[in-house]
């Protein structure tokens, strides 16, 4: 193990994998390594053919690390705005996987070094992947060239440790995390938080993702009792949760939001980390009673499949966790697989409940499907029929476009 500064680190990778390029991983979620990007961008040519590899977060993480240079590539399992222009331009690799199945990706895909973004050791000398011990466990586990960027700012969190002398490189790194804004909820997501209330069983373990679906069912837990957390990523709204009294137990890879939450992170016992390939295999999943599931989608459409990834056929995200946790669920005794969506989009003009998904835009196959809630209700498919389940649908969609939905879906029975 040897110590640099971090211009030096920035300087040692090149020099190792360069003139030929390499493939580095870069832990993604808060764990970002913000102090070395910094020194790449200063300097750009010191990223000059490498790949970066990783599975960086739409809307946390917002660096394209292939535009560091015009021969820099990047791989990832998310598409994203922020690096759209490098997917254009064939620099950007997405995998289509789940989460479950990144880990074992990250485990095996040829990679030359990495970088890990660690709190500071402890007094047996061990540090912490601190608020992003998800991904990274699978490459630390392998034989490549490793780089621990410390910094006092990294909660030490209850969850995977590693000697310092497990690094081939130390950098002192003190900067800010990365913060994620998750907003306030909007009426329907008010409504469907009310609906989750309704159909939240005593004693559940809940599990939630990005976005506004994720606060609704946070919020949904306020008041209750006796509940524990068993997610693949936690945001700033957990924390009026843990002040209610309504958890447990809080079991998490990953946390993204307020310097407030990565200290509680450090600081509450009753919040572990455990890597992905825990939090996010469904025969773990499949072991936890009450596992409520409560996802998001873009559009579902009267069969029961559900696009996450498409925006008028360009893809703008991808699976992550959604599949792993909703198959998870369905197989828990008392589980519920929930998506929650707003029933429309653009004030109502557009009905995110479809007539039917193209093929190209299927992220969850109709049998993963089981409860979808919209502000206008809440529509159980679990065992119904074709008919029953677009009956269902249409039930909980925006009554401006119920009527053309019931008629689009007469056309396709007929053809069916």
């Amino acid at each position: 193990m040897i110590r640099l500064t971090v211009d030096m680190t920035a300087e040692l990778i090149t020099r190792q994998l360069n003139p030929a390029g390499g493939r580095v991983f870069i832990t993604g979620g808060a764990g970002e390594p913000l102090a070395l990007l910094d020194a790449w961008r200063e300097r750009p040519e010191l990223a000059a053919g490498l790949t970066f590899v990783g599975a960086p977060v739409p809307g946390i993480n917002r660096t394209d690390w292939a535009g560091l240079h015009e021969t820099a590539r990047s791989e990832g399992t998310f598409m994203s705005g922020d690096w759209r222009p490098s997917f254009e331009a064939g620099r950007f690799a997405l995998r289509p996987m789940t989460w479950f199945q990144a880990y074992g990706w990250l485990g095996e895909t040829p990679l030359d070094a990495a970088v890990f973004h660690v709190s500071e050791p402890d007094a047996d000398g061990n540090v912490s992947l601190g608020v992003a011990s998800d991904l990274a466990p699978a490459v630390m586990a392998r034989d490549v060239f490793k780089v621990a960027l410390v910094n006092p700012a990294m909660p030490r969190v209850q969850g995977p440790v590693w000697p310092l002398a497990a690094f081939d490189v130390v950098a002192d790194a003190p900067r800010d995390l990365l913060t994620y804004d998750t907003g306030a909820l909007d009426p329907a997501f008010e409504a469907i938080k009310r609906h989750l209330q309704a159909i939240m069983p005593d004693g559940a373990s809940v599990q939630f993702g990005v976005g506004k679906a994720g606060i609704a069912a946070l919020a949904a837990l306020e008041g209750m009792r006796g509940l524990k957390i068993f997610s693949g990523m936690v945001t700033d709204p957990l924390l009026p949760v843990l002040d209610s009294g309504a958890l447990t137990e809080v079991v998490t890879g990953l946390a993204a939001g307020s310097r407030a939450l990565y200290d509680r992170c450090g600081s509450d016992s009753r919040i572990r980390f455990e890597p992905s390939n825990v939090t996010h295999d469904i025969r773990v999943l499949a072991e936890i009673p009450r596992l409520v599931a409560v996802n998001s989608a873009i559009e579902i459409d009267l069969f029961g499949q559900a696009n996450a990834e498409f925006q008028d056929g360009r893809q703008i995200s991808g699976v992550g966790g959604l599949t792993d946790f909703l198959r998870g669920a369905r197989l828990s005794k008392g589980g519920l697989p929930i998506l929650a969506l707003p029933a429309s989009a653009k004030r109502g003009e557009i009905s995110r409940i479809v007539p039917r998904l193209p093929p190209t835009a299927v992220s969850v196959p109709r049998a993963d499907v089981g409860l979808v809630i919209t502000e206008h209700g809440v529509a159980d498919l679990r065992g119904l029929t074709l008919d029953g389940r677009a009956e269902a649908l249409i039930g909980v969609a925006d009554p401006v476009h119920r009527d053309g939905l019931a008629d689009s879906w007469a056309v396709i029975r007929r053809s069916l």
